[in-house]
């Protein structure tokens, strides 16, 4: 049984939910959910944590360093539970892991340098004789709440930066990968983390989240999740600390003086991996008309020959999808937009839970793969005749978390990211590029605040002014 972690001890919740693996639906664990009491005591270690112990910076760096070197060495175990719980294939599994083993580090190096700054005092009239700087402090509680879609990596971009800063953290992992997050939160602890620090609750989030937003004693609320429960985070928390990497339909834009060798394979990466289940997978496909009749051949061409099914097959690229709910929405979105009009390129075909890369062309702006966010494979490919007008479309939408675009003009580049509205615009990227050491957020419903250690450690601790007068 997967179990839940309070005040240093690993319990059985109040019930058990099965878990299944998402290729063949064979169980795999049992999730212990918690019971009120238990979130409860868990909020109530953590905060008897920050008011009673506070470690070293440096001692907070060498925990996770630590952390990061035995869960490279747990890499094999955490592939095979990867496999089963989120359905990731053998590549998906490792990038996974590398770029988790790259945040704790990230994250533990954070720790030494995280500092304030000196006020210039005696720029002011009549302050002879007085020093001023600033100092960052822990905020106290912090609550994380994550996605299934990346249950290592996600995991770590909340907690590690949190426990860096000098908080305590209680965590909250995706009902549909919880196993991933324990497997992290004990390499924390197995590291010599003082085990009150870290707590981790399991439940539905109508009721254990719903606890976790109502109560006062958390300080700053880091989620990644809908738009939807974002705003109610949001709300809920009030004039208490937020980071909220939200919903998205991400945009690729590609010229027509794009390297099209170049491009293909990274829109094919980014629209399909993870089975398409991740926030800035590319979803609208801006193509310039006098290169699409080349391009969509080759990019169909391609996609038509991606592995998909079985993720233990190490040449498969695509497996599937998180659970059957989420692959029918899907199809049933790429049929609706088939019967209305839109012509289907590739793939549009559900296997168990594989849905086979999709591609559609001639969508209607009000179907819902073209405005909603589908996260699932599937692209739609719009053909435009001028610049300016796919950069409208591409910010005609409620969301802004990334966008890409392809060109070799350094010009075009630059004032096309100038105006594009998303929070990060990848030149000769497409949309879901990403390094571990950037800023990553978004603006309008994406949401606000930013992944990223050095980013995220900031906005977990708070900046306190000290004068002195002599």
């Amino acid at each position: 049984m997967t179990p839940i972690l309070i005040a240093g001890q690993w319990v059985a919740g109040e019930s058990t939910q099965t878990l299944h693996d998402k290729y063949d639906q064979q169980p795999y664990a049992e999730m212990a959910v918690a019971s009120a009491a238990q979130v409860d005591a868990a909020i109530a270690s953590a905060q008897a944590a920050v008011e009673g112990s506070r470690i070293p910076p440096y001692r907070r760096y060498e925990i996770l360093m630590e952390a990061a070197r035995l869960l490279e060495a747990r890499s094999p175990a955490l592939r095979e539970l990867m496999r089963h719980e989120a359905g990731f294939t053998i590549a998906d599994a490792d990038n996974e892991i590398r770029r988790c083993i790259q945040t704790l580090q990230l994250s533990a190096e954070e720790a030494k340098r995280l500092n304030g700054e000196l006020i210039p005092m005696e720029a002011a009239a009549g302050m002879k004789d007085r020093l001023g700087f600033t100092i960052r402090v822990p905020r106290g509680v912090v609550c994380c709440i994550t996605p299934f879609n990346s249950p290592l990596n996600t995991v770590a971009h909340k907690i590690a930066p949190a426990l860096a800063g000098g908080n305590a953290v209680v965590l909250k992992p995706a009902n549909l990968t919880p196993v991933t997050a324990v497997e992290l939160c004990r390499a924390i602890l197995d590291a010599g983390l003082p085990p009150e620090l870290l707590q981790l609750v399991n439940g539905p989030g109508g009721r254990v989240g719903r606890q976790l937003l109502d109560d006062p004693r958390i300080a700053y609320y880091a989620f990644t999740g809908s738009t939807r429960v974002g705003k109610e985070i949001q709300q809920a928390a009030g004039l208490r600390g937020v980071q909220l990497e939200l919903g998205s339909i991400a945009s690729t834009i590609v010229c027509h003086d794009a390297d099209i060798a170049m491009a293909i394979p990274k829109i094919i990466n980014a629209g399909f991996r993870k089975a398409g289940q991740v926030c800035t997978s590319v979803q609208r496909l801006f193509v310039d008309r006098r290169i699409a009749d080349d391009f969509t051949t080759r990019f169909v061409a391609a996609t038509r020959a991606i592995r998909v099914g079985d993720p233990a097959d190490p040449a498969t690229l695509i497996g599937p999808m998180i659970s059957r709910e989420a692959a029918e929405r899907a199809m049933a979105w790429v049929e609706e937009a088939v019967a209305g009009g839109a012509e289907l390129l590739a793939g549009g075909r559900l296997d168990g839970l594989v849905m086979q890369p999709t591609i559609l062309r001639n969508v209607a702006e009000s179907m819902r793969v073209y405005c909603q966010e589908v996260f699932a494979p599937v692209v739609c490919l719009v053909e435009y005749e001028d610049l300016h007008d796919a950069i409208r479309r591409a910010n005609d939408s409620p969301y802004g978390l990334a966008a890409g675009l392809f060109t070799r003009d350094l010009s075009t580049a630059l004032r096309t990211a100038r105006q594009m509205n998303f929070g990060g615009v990848h030149i000769n990227e497409a949309s879901s590029a990403r390094v571990d050491v950037m800023p990553f957020g978004g603006v309008k419903d994406s949401g606000f605040g930013r992944e990223g250690p050095a980013y995220a450690i900031r906005e977990m601790t708070e900046e306190r002014l000290i004068t002195i007068a002599y």
